[in-house]
């Protein structure tokens, strides 16, 4: 792994379709700031008998690292990422989603004065209702994604996320910055510079949307 990078993206991968992943995968690789490193952590999957990701690791060469681990969920595989990154700064992509070309470098511009961001999001919905998720306090109410702290729009020091651990629980990440502002400088930016997907039925707000929620249905 390289040592001097400045940026460490973290990708936590639990069966997701290769097709999604390989195009998370590109637009890291694509950003207009170059020095980083991917560190991509399978959560257990079992859906690639084919090994379709780890040869695509390996064909995209140096920059990503490939690590798995048995199935322990979103929060701590982002944990162990946090432990294996070696970059000044870290920033976090789900599996699904994909990176603007200028994410990085926007996120790094926003530096000077805090310690931690969360950004907003460039949305992508198939109705109106997608944009509304379930609170962290009452999944009986809805607050818009805008109003959220995602955890794939967090980007920070290294020391930020090496203070405090992500727990396994919904809200993970607003709970996450949250606690680390009690330390640390955090601010929330109107970037849109994360692509967020959230017309895909299998995500944790959809599934909650589905059993739980009958105001976003």
């Amino acid at each position: 792994m390289n040592t001097s990078v400045d940026i460490s993206v973290i990708m936590s991968v639990y069966n997701t379709d290769f097709n999604l992943v390989k195009r998370a995968i590109d637009s890291v690789l694509n950003q207009d700031f170059t020095n980083i490193e991917l560190l991509i952590i399978d959560d257990g999957s079992d859906n690639d008998p084919y090994n379709q990701l780890l040869h695509y690791v390996k064909y995209v060469g140096y920059k990503v690292t490939y690590f798995r681990h048995e199935n322990c969920g979103q929060s701590k595989s982002i944990n162990k990422g946090v432990q294996l990154s070696s970059g000044k700064y870290i920033s976090i992509i789900d599996a699904d989603d994909e990176y603007k070309p200028n994410h990085l470098s926007s996120c790094l511009n926003e530096m000077n004065n805090a310690d931690l961001i969360a950004s907003t999001t460039n949305t992508v919905v198939n109705s109106n209702e997608d944009y509304y998720v379930p609170d962290k306090y009452d999944f009986n109410k809805i607050i818009h994604v805008d109003d959220c702290i995602l955890f794939a729009t967090l980007f920070g020091k290294k020391e930020v996320f090496s203070s405090y651990a992500f727990e396994n629980m919904y809200a993970a990440d607003a709970h996450f910055f949250e606690k680390v502002s009690e330390k640390y400088k955090v601010k929330k930016v109107d970037l849109r510079t994360y692509i967020y997907y959230r017309n895909n039925p299998s995500s944790i707000c959809s599934i909650l949307k589905q059993n739980s929620n009958p105001l976003l249905q």
